[in-house]
């Protein structure tokens, strides 16, 4: 049986060695139109960012590098309904999101940061 340890290493593995999978998969504003391409246009600039990224050497570092990135989109997103969207209480879980969202990287750069990673800007 796979430990969590070791499908998180596994995961970690293949998302740090098949650049050309990140490759294809970007671009999704292209084939999108109104705020469908904004919402994909934050997809890329993630991937973007996670592709090609360094090892840190260990699964927890890789882990949380990489969730920075997928954090980050989660805000951009939520700043697209803020700017785009009309429903009161879709924009509240926006801010939510956005809250919740930069709490959690702030959480994370200090974990790499004790961990002995440079964490990303």
């Amino acid at each position: 049986m796979l430990t969590k340890k070791t499908m998180l290493a596994a995961l970690t593995a293949v998302l740090l060695t098949t650049p050309a999978v990140a490759q294809s998969s970007m671009d999704h504003s292209a084939h999108a139109e109104g705020p469908m391409a904004d919402y994909m246009a934050t997809m890329d600039t993630m991937m973007e960012s996670m592709n090609g990224m360094a090892s840190s050497g260990s699964a927890d570092g890789d882990f949380l590098l990489m969730m920075i990135p997928h954090h980050q989109s989660a805000i951009d997103m939520a700043k697209v309904e803020l700017e785009q969207g009309e429903d009161p209480e879709t924009r509240e879980m926006a801010e939510k999101i956005i809250a919740a969202q930069e709490q959690e990287i702030t959480e994370m750069k200090a974990m790499l940061d004790r961990l002995g990673v440079e964490a990303p800007e």
